[in-house]
């Protein structure tokens, strides 16, 4: 039987197997499309959208933080925009570099009794 975190607004993602271990899955919960990323056993969840030109993000390629990374304010591994470069911060959401300028939207998770859930709103 599923059981929801106690307190928040904690959308159930589905089975935390889904995500494999240094890879990635995208889910659809309450109307939002969000990846979630493994790396090194840590989640990240984020809006699965470039806020460069819209478009999905689950696939892209994921990367520890450069120097330029970090001096641009990462906090953690960097996720690539397949398409055009834009970096974000998985940890963060920060963008890195253009040609996005706007940060993605990152959700905290919790795996609950085998289920992964994702925290949409604070």
């Amino acid at each position: 039987m599923s059981q929801s975190p106690p307190d928040g607004d904690w959308v159930l993602l589905g089975p935390a197997v889904s995500v494999p271990r240094n890879g990635h899955a995208s889910f659809e919960a309450a109307g939002r499309f969000i990846a979630v990323y493994d790396v090194q056993g840590e989640l990240y969840a984020i809006e699965d959208v470039c806020t460069h030109d819209g478009e999905p993000l689950a696939d892209a390629p994921v990367e520890p933080a450069s120097a330029d990374d970090l001096a641009s304010g990462a906090t953690g591994p960097v996720v690539i925009c397949p398409r055009h470069g834009a970096r974000f911060c998985l940890k963060s959401g920060a963008v890195l570099c253009p040609p996005a300028y706007e940060p993605v939207t990152c959700f905290a998770t919790r795996v609950t009794a085998g289920e992964l859930w994702a925290l949409l709103s604070a």
